[in-house]
């Protein structure tokens, strides 16, 4: 086996006396070579930053312009992730109204991180003010828990999206509601009575439309409503619709969300072309308004 190789180091005395001889290792080499490397460049660094002080040193203006600059920055900083995290709390109270239909127990669960006091942090208290690092982590993590409210939203809609396609949700025609659901006076006896639907301004031959898919289980006239369609939506749901001119469907036809019923008119016990819409849940009229989203 060969020897490691070594560097041989002279030194000669000026007045002839006998030189001294080294024999260094090559890794001592080496490591002596790169630690004084290391130190000039730390050294370098360091009259760097002297340099760069003494600079700002002799000129405070610039010292002091350059400190307001890093400030005016973290303020616009704090000033946007304040505002992200009002309008992520603006979302708490969406996905309140969004569940609150489905009863208390359908939303998502939500950990309680308090036990009772108050839930300020202690550098809030003290009135110090968190670190734009610590703000990131907050906005984080709300983000991270608005995340999952929306998943479970997603797995809410998947389960319900058929139902609610089913649902009357749209207005059959357009226009002025001129007598709502409620008590009202007659128009022919002055009296009190019960309006078991809206009364919706439409010129006569004004096409009317379903606003949900159903079957039709009733295009006939009849006393009070005149010509009328009725269409069964399924969920124990139906929609009447009253005075009307023209029906353009059949006992028995199914239609989709937006096909035409028929045309608005002024037949039955009515004062004026219009069309009479009606819903009725389990056979009892409901307001209408309350399932109307568009």
């Amino acid at each position: 086996m060969s020897r490691p190789r070594r560097l041989n180091v002279l030194i000669v005395v000026s007045d002839g006396s006998r030189p001294l001889r080294f024999a260094l290792p090559r890794w001592a080499v080496v490591a002596s070579v790169s630690a004084a490397a290391a130190v000039v460049s730390i050294l370098g660094a360091f009259l760097g930053d002297y340099v760069v002080t003494r600079a700002l040193a002799r000129d405070p203006a610039v010292l002091r312009q350059r400190v307001a600059d890093q400030q005016a920055v973290i303020d616009a900083f704090r000033r946007r992730v304040g505002e992200i995290r009002l309008e992520v709390a603006t979302w708490h109270d969406l996905h309140a109204k969004i569940w609150e239909p489905f009863g208390p127990d359908a939303g998502p669960a939500r950990a309680s991180k308090g036990i009772g006091g108050a839930s300020a942090t202690s550098s809030e208290r003290s009135g110090v003010r968190p670190s734009p690092l610590e703000e990131i982590d907050r906005l984080a993590e709300t983000v991270n828990e608005e995340g999952q409210n929306l998943r479970a939203l997603e797995w809410l809609m998947g389960r319900a999206g058929k139902a609610l396609a089913l649902m009357p949700s749209r207005w059959p025609v357009r226009g002025a509601v001129n007598s709502d659901f409620g008590n009202r006076l007659s128009p022919w006896t002055r009296t009190a009575e019960f309006h078991g639907g809206l009364d919706i301004a439409a010129d006569r031959g004004t096409p009317v439309h379903a606003p949900a898919p159903g079957t039709v289980i009733f295009a006939s006239a009849q006393s009070e409503f005149g010509l009328t369609v009725i269409l069964e939506h399924g969920q124990e749901i139906r929609t009447l619709y009253g005075h009307l001119s023209k029906a353009l469907v059949t006992a028995g036809q199914k239609v989709e969300r937006g096909h035409v019923l028929g045309l608005t008119g002024n037949t039955g016990k009515s004062s004026g072309p219009h069309l009479h819409y009606e819903i009725l849940v389990k056979g009892q009229s409901v307001n209408p308004r309350a399932y109307i989203w568009d």
